[in-house]
Parts: structure tokens; sequence; C-alpha cells
């Protein structure tokens, strides 16, 4: 497990604070399922700033490459990662108009003394993995029934309509 970053998220926008770092895949194991293999490193920069209306802000880009089971041939997918997002702080969420709760530009999240910037990262990755990562052109596994062609998924029912 790698080791827990904390930030202020008040405080780190007031500052203007900055971070940098690389992340072994490995270590971000709430990822694991949707990967074929953990190895290999994710770099983030961080920095914080306030919004023109005074609130916290952190920008946040994450970089590198994950490797994730294509779900038509089964085989590992390289997945590039190139994200970005800005995330502003609130003290309350009711707070945010209807406009700014439309805005797609930015999300928001509750202002937190000990924000894990780790654990961010990683919700911020899920978020932004494909629902059914794909190639864009395989072919199904060697040695599927739909491959081969032989047996079609309806035989198995047609044969117990005729017992029937």
């Amino acid at each position: 497990m790698s080791r827990r970053v904390l930030i202020d998220t008040l405080a780190f926008g007031r500052e203007r604070g900055v971070l940098d770092g690389d992340l072994a895949v490995s270590s971000l194991t709430r990822l694991h399922d949707a990967l074929t293999e953990s190895s290999g490193t994710l770099t983030y920069h961080v920095e914080g700033d306030v919004g023109c209306d005074g609130r916290s802000q952190l920008s946040l880009a994450i970089g590198g490459s994950l490797s994730l089971c294509c779900q038509r041939c089964l085989e590992a997918l390289d997945y590039p990662l190139d994200l970005h997002s800005l995330l502003e702080f609130v003290d309350d969420e009711h707070d945010l108009t209807q406009e700014e709760l439309e805005d797609d530009s930015r999300d928001f999240l509750p202002n937190q003394k000990e924000l894990d910037v780790v654990e961010l990262i990683e919700d911020e990755i899920l978020l932004a993995l494909p629902t059914v990562p794909r190639h864009d052109s395989c072919r199904l596994p060697a040695g599927s029934d739909a491959a081969s062609g032989k047996v079609s998924p309806f035989s198995v029912l047609a044969a117990t309509r005729r017992q029937a």
C-alpha cells in the first residue's frame, strides 16, 4: 500500500499548493478487479487554487496506462490515461445553484480537513474507466462456440421444446 497523502482542502487551495508524484498501479487496490495486470506506475499533478466565487479548487491531472481486459476477446487491452478534473469544494451542497449543478466543467465535493489524495486519484480513475472495455477490432476468443459456429445458443432450447 502506498503511503497516504492528506491535505486540508481549504488551506491547500488558499496556499495554491502543488503536489506531483508517481503511484504504483499495484497500490490502487480498488482497481485490481478491472485490470489484467497491476504493474506500472501512474503520474499525478494536483494544484490548488481559489475560484472566482472564493471556493477552494483542485486541478487534478493523471497520466499513464492501465491494462484492462477486453470484454470481447478477453485479451489485455492497453488503456491510456490522460485525465484532467477540476474539483471545487463547498461547505454545504445545498448552497449550490441549479446552474452550478448542471455545469459539467467541474465537480463539487465537501470541504475536508483530511482529504486522501491517493484515494481521490483512485476514485477519478474508477469513474473514467469504460464500462465495457474492448479493442476497436478483435475476434471472439478461439474455441468459443460462437467463434467456431458449431453450436447455436438456441439449440438447447429447441431440444427442450421437442421433449415437451
